[in-house]
C-alpha cells in the first residue's frame, strides 16, 4: 500500500535554526518578568524543553498561567525569533532533497511547527522554501497544535489523502511523533536532530529526514 502524503515537522526537523528557538524564548521570558537565575526560570525552561513541538502560545499559556502575559511573551518570542533566523536558519542536510525526491515520486509533502502562520511564513522565507512543500501549516490553521493531531489531519484534507493509513510523519519531538500516531500515520517517526531523543511509541527512529525517502518510497 503506497503512501500518499508525508508530514514533516520543521525547526529541528527539516530545519536548523542554530539554538535560536531557545534565544527566543529567553527574550520572552525577560519581556514578563520571570528573571535568569530563578526557579521560576528554571522550570519554565524546563517545560518549554520537554513540551518542544508544540503551539507556542499554549506553552506560554500554560508557563505563565495568565493571558495576557502569555501573548506578551509569544509577541516577544515571535519578534526575537525572526531576528535569530535571518542569520542563523538553514536546511537540516538532505532535508531539501527528501522533499524534492518524495515530491518526485509522487507524494504530497506538507511542512507543519507550532510557530504563527507568520512566523512560519518568514522561516519559509529565510531558507527560500515557499513552494517547496504543497502544504505549510500552523496550530491556527488547523484549530489545535501538537500534541493533537489537528495539523497533519488538516493537511491529508486539504491534499485528497483517502486513507490516513497512507500518511507518514516524521519530527524531532515526543509531541511530533504522539500527533502522527493520533492521526492514524502508517509511519510516525523520530528523528535526531533536534530536542528530543526518546520518542513513545515511534514506529522508526531515524538519524535524519534524509532518510525517510528510503523508508517510505519501499513500502
Amino acid at each position: 500500500m503506497a503512501f500518499q502524503m508525508i508530514a514533516f515537522d520543521m525547526a529541528g526537523t527539516t530545519v536548523e535554526d542554530g539554538g535560536a528557538v531557545m534565544a527566543a524564548f529567553s527574550e520572552a521570558m525577560d519581556a514578563v518578568g520571570t528573571a535568569d537565575g530563578t526557579d521560576e526560570r528554571a522550570r519554565a525552561t524546563q517545560y518549554t524543553l520537554d513540551t518542544m513541538g508544540q503551539s507556542k502560545i499554549e506553552v506560554f499559556r500554560a508557563i505563565t498561567g495568565s493571558e495576557e502575559r502569555a501573548r506578551d511573551a509569544n509577541r516577544a518570542f515571535e519578534a526575537a525569533y525572526l531576528v535569530g533566523i535571518r542569520d542563523r536558519a538553514r536546511p537540516i542536510d538532505g532535508a531539501e532533497d527528501a522533499i524534492r525526491e518524495l515530491r518526485a515520486a509522487g507524494l504530497e509533502v506538507a511542512l507543519t511547527t507550532g510557530f504563527s502562520p507568520d512566523t512560519r511564513d518568514a522561516l519559509l522565507d529565510a531558507l527560500g522554501w515557499r513552494g517547496i512543500a504543497d502544504a505549510a501549516l500552523s496550530p491556527a490553521d488547523a484549530g489545535r497544535g501538537r500534541p493533537f493531531p489537528d495539523m497533519i489531519l488538516t493537511a491529508a484534507l486539504r491534499l485528497g489523502v483517502t486513507d490516513v493509513r497512507d500518511i507518514a510523519a516524521a519530527g524531532d519531538t515526543a509531541s511530533d511523533v504522539l500527533a502522527g500516531l493520533r492521526a492514524g500515520a502508517r509511519i510516525s517517526a523520530g528523528v535526531l536532530t533536534g530536542t528530543h531523543h526518546e520518542f513513545p511509541g515511534a514506529t522508526h527512529v531515524l538519524g535524519s529526514v534524509a532518510e525517510i525517502p528510503a523508508l517510505v518510497l519501499a513500502a
